[in-house]
């Protein structure tokens, strides 16, 4: 019985479209861009050095952050770290670039960091403080299928931090946490932008069922790693101060007087390097 017999099928020329699907996400680019850093892993990987996985539609798959892969790609194509003014992943890039062993791509990004590091060398931090009471109404069982229902006062704390310093908040987002539905979740989710963070919290209400907090959507504010719950605004201050400290800033002694430093609404605090 004769049979047909095919070519092999030839390999992509160097300039010829291949996609990648990156952690789901789909690039279009070439084999030339890809093997432009014959060193690196994905220059490895498309020379045919180590072995390439597929998805169900054909696609070289990468299982890593499809999201930040796109800076990584335009590196390759331009040899230039091209990154937009509010860029909020550096640390995930970083990883990413080490796993890809874009050797020049990782200088880059070192470049990067001292450069953003001592363009915030100088800083300003501003904190406004709000406090109120509010009742909370809650029920409480007493026996199967026996509830009442009760109140009880509870204190209510906002926050208003803005800094000049990213760097600084997202260290403030390393150390304080919401706790809400029995989880601890970091602070960082709630920037506003950039530069300026709402916290929004309550301390400890006597009687309230656990599940209350969840089912009133009542935030409470711990510091970590010290495992502290913060019930009040004196720790609350206490303990921003402790890490702006430790970052270089100081009281600024025109605003507020600093014996009155815990008792005012406005804090501010200035770092000179």
């Amino acid at each position: 019985m004769a049979m047909d017999y095919f070519p092999a099928p030839q390999p992509p020329a160097m300039s010829d479209p291949i996609t990648l699907n990156v952690g789901g996400k789909l690039y279009t680019t070439s084999l030339a861009t890809l093997t432009s850093f014959p060193d690196s892993m994905l220059g490895a990987m498309f020379s045919g050095k180590m072995p390439t996985k597929r998805d169900s539609q054909g696609n070289c798959f990468i299982d890593r952050d499809g999201k930040v892969f796109r800076y990584i790609l335009n590196f390759l194509r331009t040899s230039h770290l091209d990154l937009p003014e509010d860029f909020q992943e550096m640390g995930l890039l970083r990883r990413e670039a080490d796993f890809y062993q874009v050797q020049p791509l990782i200088e880059a990004l070192q470049e990067k960091e001292v450069e953003l590091s001592k363009a915030e060398k100088n800083a300003m931090l501003n904190i406004t403080l709000n406090q109120r009471v509010q009742t909370v109404h809650f029920t409480v069982r007493e026996a199967p299928q026996i509830y009442s229902l009760s109140s009880s006062s509870m204190e209510v704390f906002n926050a208003n931090i803005f800094s000049t310093s990213c760097l600084f908040l997202k260290l403030l987002g390393s150390k304080l946490f919401y706790c809400s539905n029995g989880n601890l979740s970091s602070i960082t989710s709630h920037l506003q932008d950039p530069n300026h963070l709402t916290l929004d919290w309550v301390a400890n209400v006597e009687g309230l069922p656990e599940e209350e907090y969840t089912k009133q959507n009542l935030k409470r504010l711990w510091v970590v790693p010290a495992n502290k719950q913060i019930n009040s605004f004196q720790v609350f201050v206490e303990e921003v101060l402790k890490i702006a400290l430790s970052d270089g800033f100081c009281i600024d002694s025109s605003h507020p007087h600093a014996l009155d430093f815990m008792n005012n609404k406005i804090i501010r605090l200035i770092r000179y390097r």
